[in-house]
């Protein structure tokens, strides 16, 4: 059907369109240049308007758990982005405000009392090196919830391997045990604890006791890391005491893993527990975790308090 339209409207509209369309290509054109001359900077939201888990719960109203759920999942970008970042001076300034509001907006939400603490206690830099602001967020969960024996257990954990403090890890597993229907291992564990705090032997026993207990999977593939670590340190020990004798014998250090292999003291290169060789420094002799391996850094061990060599 042919228009209606007089011609000279017609002829109008046609030269606005083509206007239009050539303002437009020209704006896309320069917003190109700009965005290749003028890169924008990279963008990382450190800023948290609302801290306080009470004024987010009132605002929230009855959304409370689905905003919870929302901050958890901030909270879990802020430790795995942050760990997994390529940037040496890693910070992790919200992953405490995240876990408090998350918390003030369910109170009764476990994983992030118990998976928050572990976050929080992880030595930098694949954490903040926290473990006070961990044992606050598990005290804060025994405030709503006071007979939870885990979290007693796990504040138990963060004295005793973040903080080496073992008077006060072997009194919350004792404070733990003695809440009806806590498991039996805690009342022993209290007193291994005691008897050898920082004793790696007793570190096993720990987290072997979390494995088995665990109620998550992720749970169970931290503690199978930590064990992991665990054997890295007893291997570590072998291989220097080896390393040491080497140089008894020959009055200088093996200039590799291959001396030692050629000189029989090995059958073969050694690997840590994840399958990465470790490392030996021909100028001290020293043997170490090599930083390319999944286990690296190693836990910080305390130093020796007498008594069998750990």
């Amino acid at each position: 059907m042919a228009s209606t339209l007089p011609k000279e409207i017609r002829a109008g509209t046609a030269i606005g369109l083509t206007l239009a369309a050539l303002l437009f290509a020209t704006s896309v054109s320069l917003q190109v240049v700009r965005d290749r001359d003028f890169p924008a900077p990279p963008v990382r939201d450190e800023m948290l308007y609302i801290r306080s888990g009470a004024v987010m719960r009132r605002l929230t109203l009855s959304f409370n758990m689905i905003a919870a759920d929302i901050y958890w999942i901030r909270a879990l970008q802020e430790y795995g982005g942050t760990k997994l970042s390529p940037q040496a001076d890693k910070r992790y300034p919200l992953l405490y405000p995240l876990l408090n509001i998350t918390t003030s907006l369910d109170p009764r939400f476990d994983l992030a009392y118990r998976f928050g603490a572990i976050f929080l206690a992880e030595s930098y830099p694949n954490g903040p090196g926290r473990p006070d602001e961990a044992i606050a967020l598990l005290e804060k969960g025994l405030k709503v919830q006071p007979d939870k024996w885990q979290y007693m257990q796990d504040i138990g954990f963060v004295y005793y391997w973040w903080r080496h403090d073992y008077p006060k890890a072997a009194a919350w597993f004792s404070r733990a045990s003695r809440v009806p229907g806590a498991p039996w291992f805690l009342r022993s564990l209290a007193a291994n604890t005691l008897a050898a705090g920082g004793n790696r032997t007793a570190s096993r026993l720990m987290w072997e006791q979390i494995y088995d207990t665990a109620g998550s999977e992720w749970l169970r593939k931290d503690a199978a890391w930590r064990l992991q670590q665990l054997n890295a340190l007893d291997q570590i020990a072998r291989l220097q005491a080896g390393a040491d004798a080497f140089h008894g014998r020959h009055d200088a250090w093996p200039d590799g893993w291959m001396a030692m292999v050629r000189d029989r003291a090995l059958p073969g290169i050694p690997v840590d527990p994840a399958g990465t060789p470790y490392d030996l420094n021909p100028a001290t002799g020293r043997v170490t975790l090599s930083r390319r391996s999944s286990l690296w850094p190693l836990p910080t061990e305390p130093a020796p308090r007498g008594g069998p060599e750990r």
